[in-house]
């Protein structure tokens, strides 16, 4: 599609961009975003010469410029961007759902060590023999 062909959509459909779906940079824009490529000249009025600034798109931009040009691109793009977020809210909920499995997982395996740890000090408390207090020692002794 010519550029021109695309202003003109854009123009028609100005609704449908907002500032943050579309930029229209001034020179010293233009030259920023230039001087970040080494192997390009400063942009000056003598050497970038326009009627128009171009458009600048942001990816929503783009989703939305998918949406009005009628070109068979524009149409496999603007498809491709539907089927996209469908996975992506696909993804999002079965996200949610193995954050709340995890979560019950966790409850359920605390509960369970707990368990366990309990049934482990009585078990402690039963296999310790209790020795007496006057019991002698038994073993070696040491002389000092």
């Amino acid at each position: 599609m010519e550029t021109k062909r695309l202003k003109e959509q854009v123009k028609r459909n100005i609704a449908r961009f907002p500032s943050d779906f579309l930029i229209e940079p001034n020179l010293s824009e233009l030259a920023d975003l230039r001087s970040q490529i080494a192997t390009l000249d400063q942009v000056s009025s003598e050497n970038y010469v326009f009627k128009h600034a171009p458009y600048l798109f942001t990816e929503n931009g783009v989703a939305m410029l998918s949406s009005i040009l009628q070109s068979q691109e524009a149409i496999q793009v603007n498809i491709s961007i539907m089927r996209t977020f469908t996975k992506l809210r696909s993804f999002l909920a079965m996200e949610s759902s193995l954050n709340e499995e995890v979560g019950q997982f966790k409850k359920n395996t605390n509960q369970l060590f707990k368990i366990v740890f309990e049934r482990l000090d009585n078990l402690d408390d039963q296999i310790t023999p209790k020795l007496p207090a006057n019991r002698k020692k038994i073993g070696l002794k040491q002389n000092k």
